[in-house]
């Protein structure tokens, strides 16, 4: 629901700018700041959701040809990794988010503090790594698929 509330933003923001560009021949600079932002809610809201249903792609040749045992030893596994890869993500964008602060980083066009836009690395990375540990426990207690 709010990723389609923020594609829906999008989509009238970038309309909007279209016809300015076309009728004007100037465009609202600012609309493009908040598109770039809101994608990159949407991409981590995304995840997160994607993780929640199961639905991200898999590689399951290998999975299929394996025992029970050995499909929960790669679900671990690559759970693990995962975990780890939006970990990383967290800590970078913490230290990021540290720096703008530091530094007082402010954006172009709207002139609002950078870490703002930032901190949607941080609260996806949060919810992709929670919504992967449910699956992972889910799976392993033979809720999931």
């Amino acid at each position: 629901m709010v990723s389609a509330a923020l594609l829906a933003v999008m989509a009238v923001f970038a309309f909007l700018n279209v016809l300015t560009r076309y009728f004007v021949h100037y465009s609202f600079a600012f609309t493009e700041e908040i598109e770039v932002a809101l994608l990159v809610w949407i991409t981590m809201l995304g995840a997160a959701a994607g993780f929640r249903r199961c639905v991200h792609l898999g590689f399951n040749f290998l999975s299929s040809k394996i025992p029970p045992a050995g499909r929960r030893f790669l679900l671990v596994i690559s759970s693990l990794l995962t975990i780890s890869c939006f970990g990383v993500l967290l800590r970078y964008s913490l230290i990021q988010i540290q720096d703008e602060l530091m530094l007082a980083v402010t954006t172009e066009s709207l002139d609002i503090p950078q870490w703002i836009y930032t901190l949607a690395l941080t609260v996806g990375s949060l919810l992709v790594i929670f919504r992967v540990v449910e699956m992972t426990v889910n799976k392993l207690r033979g809720k999931g698929d």
